[in-house]
């Protein structure tokens, strides 16, 4: 018995390690969905007094764009996913490489959405004196939600892409910083976190007025 324990001290404090580190970044992330939560019951409260303005305000955001950025956070999840295998297998500059691919998808991202916020701009769809849509009761709350919920989902994804690039370099450049491989598990789980909130934000802003016929 006693040499056994001996045997697997030395293993104990990198599986503590990752476990304490991967147990910070989950309820880090729970504090987040207390941030995005408000926001989404808000939705659900505007969505079930004003189902029609709803509907007919979601029509007019862009649908192409967003169903762009939606495949462009996925290919984004799929190089953090395969960073962190080529890590695991030993293989710093390949996920080093995919993770400046996924910092890549990022800021694409950012740039199709900073594109959008530009179209909603010159269609007068930020709520306040010059919204088109002001005589639509409702229409101002979903445009309101609209804007506060990716805005907020962009500065997120933003960090995000700061932190992968910081990761890519460390790996290129063997800082201490970023060897224990659980760290680099942490950052794919807030990386994977922001694409799952936008994969509900998809669907609610943009699909929602374009299942049936416009009324």
């Amino acid at each position: 018995m006693i040499p056994q324990a001996t045997a697997s001290q030395p293993v104990a404090p990198a599986a503590a390690g990752a476990h304490v580190a991967r147990l910070g970044m989950w309820i880090f992330l729970a504090t987040e969905l207390m941030l995005f939560g408000p926001l989404f019951l808000a939705y659900l409260y505007g969505r079930t007094h004003f189902p029609d303005a709803f509907a007919a305000a979601s029509r007019h955001t862009s649908f192409w764009l967003g169903t762009a950025n939606t495949a462009v956070l996925l290919s984004s999840s799929l190089a953090m996913a395969l960073a962190v295998h080529a890590r695991e297998e030993q293989r710093p500059r390949a996920a080093a490489r995919l993770l400046l691919l996924a910092a890549a998808c990022g800021v694409l991202f950012l740039f199709i959405k900073g594109s959008e916020y530009a179209h909603d701009w010159r269609e007068q769809l930020f709520p306040g004196p010059g919204f088109s849509l002001r005589g639509e009761t409702g229409a101002g709350i979903f445009f309101w939600l609209y804007f506060a919920m990716t805005a907020l989902h962009a500065l997120h994804l933003a960090i995000g892409i700061a932190a992968t690039l910081l990761f890519a370099l460390g790996l290129r450049l063997q800082w201490p910083l970023v060897q224990p491989a659980q760290r680099l598990d942490a950052l794919a789980l807030y990386w994977h976190f922001v694409d799952s909130v936008w994969i509900f934000l998809y669907p609610l802003l943009y699909l929602v007025g374009r299942s049936g016929p416009p009324g």
